[in-house]
């Protein structure tokens, strides 16, 4: 007996979306089935975010039409899309951050409610955090919140309202991979329940996992339309830059040098003023990249504050290049030679509101090659910048595009091309690649490499366990503010990695 084909859930057809200097989107077609994933590939700056943008009301597109459940529909904002019963999980978070994340919630919930009674609503998010198994203390200030606790409440924010479409843009960029797994319980759990899923998603083996139908954008424009049982890694990605990707980093031995950054026995607060780095110390050389891993909220965020001078240490020494910083602080650190990549590049990379050039000159502007008695040399800066673009690959318009205009990727290029060019040799880099395309991210690796065969010293801190597995020559685990494990490149054991991380010991030798 033939089956009657599935009438789709949604169609977007011919979407096109023009900015100035940029075409976003060129005649897109995109179709979701109910009770399917279809996943959107695409580079940082494909459209794939604008595409999104449009269907959940966030901008208009210029031409072209969007069906929902069978009828035409004008989705001017996000109301009218969460009226239509469509949801949306950003990338970068959508949360007040003096609020709680009960309170957050019911913001979103319009007059249904009001924050004067909460107890309804704190009642219901219990019952959907249990559900789908996502732990957050519903009364704790977003501000207070490890980056992956935040993700959580931002899918607890979505989850929250019985939605018929879920959009999710990169929601295991933060999580680790017991948490991708209980994430992927609940999609399917929803999917199962009819509900339709579009993930937009840079970590194709997940992809792959999840997805029915998958949909690839490049240069705004659809470049490919495949099923994971037709396709492999290698094709999406060839698909996504338009050229072989290589998915292995040669990492050759070089000479390593004195100590660069030494910590010891540093105690720092959190915002709950509770101790999360405990008596920790380290040591990177030059030469060498040390990776940080670990599960988030174990004292990363804190750690790469402290030694930045963004967060003040209770007790402990930092010494930079032989030199003990006694008042650490962001301009002494760089006087020291340290430069910083912070893991949230939306928060404290980057100034939003400025243009390319403005971000990029952030650091470098007082110095005597882009400033004579208190006066900027404007044509040095814009020739700097333009190399620095150039050189490191960042996609924008123009040099005085607004930065919140660029790609995530491209932001990220953008802080990395800033900090990179700076002349420091010692390097504290978080979170590299969260929410980074896979080109982009072939292309960091390669600057990091780059700059270790340079004699630089290197602090990774990340959660991608295989990127720090990928780059580093020593792994430190850290767990509850302490490292609780170390292992060299040669001697790499995943499922020990994995104890540690855990707070397992000594079961697995190394």
């Amino acid at each position: 007996m033939q089956t009657e084909p599935v009438a789709p859930m949604l169609e977007m057809r011919c979407i096109s979306k023009r900015f100035p200097g940029v075409m976003a989107n060129d005649s897109v077609d995109f179709t979701v089935l109910p009770g399917t994933v279809h996943s959107l590939l695409g580079e940082n700056g494909a459209g794939k975010s604008t595409l999104m943008k449009i269907l959940y009301g966030l901008c208009r597109q210029d031409s072209g039409s969007i069906h929902f459940e069978g009828k035409e529909v004008d989705i001017s904002s996000p109301s009218k899309a969460i009226s239509h019963g469509i949801g949306m999980i950003h990338q970068h978070f959508m949360l007040v951050p003096t609020l709680t994340v009960a309170e957050n919630v019911a913001l979103g919930l319009g007059g249904r409610y009001g924050i004067s009674d909460m107890r309804p609503i704190k009642k219901r998010l219990s019952e959907v955090s249990e559900r789908y198994g996502l732990k957050v203390n519903h009364d704790a200030l977003i501000w207070q919140l490890a980056v992956g606790e935040r993700q959580r409440a931002e899918i607890l924010k979505a989850l929250y309202r019985d939605v018929k479409l879920l959009i999710l843009d990169e929601p295991t960029a933060v999580l680790t991979r017991n948490e991708v797994d209980d994430l992927f319980v609940t999609l399917r759990q929803l999917t199962a329940d009819g509900k339709g899923l579009i993930l937009i998603s840079h970590k194709l083996h997940e992809v792959i996992a999840l997805s029915d139908e998958i949909t690839v954008l490049r240069d705004g424009k659809v470049s490919g339309h495949t099923r994971p049982k037709e396709t492999t890694r290698d094709q999406l990605a060839q698909l996504m830059v338009g050229r072989p990707v290589s998915f292995t980093r040669e990492v050759a031995s070089v000479g390593i040098g004195d100590v660069k950054l030494a910590i010891k026995d540093l105690i720092v607060r959190g915002d709950r003023e509770t101790v999360t780095v405990n008596n920790l110390s380290l040591q990177v050389r030059g030469g060498e990249i040390v990776g940080v891993a670990g599960v988030s909220g174990n004292g990363q965020r804190e750690l790469a504050e402290a030694i930045f001078g963004l967060r003040p240490n209770e007790s402990g020494e930092i010494c930079i290049n032989g030199v003990r910083v006694v008042k650490p602080s962001p301009k002494a650190i760089r006087a020291c030679g340290l430069a910083y990549v912070p893991e949230e590049r939306m928060r404290d990379g980057v100034i939003a509101d400025f243009t390319v050039t403005e971000n990029l000159m952030l650091v470098d502007y007082d110095s005597e090659s882009f400033a004579t008695k208190g006066f900027l040399k404007l044509r040095a800066f814009q020739q700097r910048c333009a190399e620095l673009v150039k050189n490191f690959a960042v996609k924008t318009a123009t040099l005085e595009s607004k930065t919140r205009q660029l790609s995530g990727g491209n932001i990220q290029k953008l802080v990395i091309a800033r900090e990179f060019s700076s002349g420091a040799d010692t390097l504290v880099v978080a979170q590299p690649t969260r929410g980074v395309d896979i080109g982009a991210s072939e292309y960091i690796h390669e600057q990091l490499l780059l700059r270790r065969r340079n004699g630089s010293a290197i602090l990774l801190i990340s959660e991608d366990l295989d990127e720090v597995i990928a780059l580093s020559d020593r792994i430190l685990v850290i767990l509850g503010g302490r490292i609780v494990g170390e292992v060299s490149r040669q001697d790499v054991n995943v499922q020990q990695l994995g104890l540690w991380m855990s707070g397992v010991h000594d079961q697995v030798s190394a």
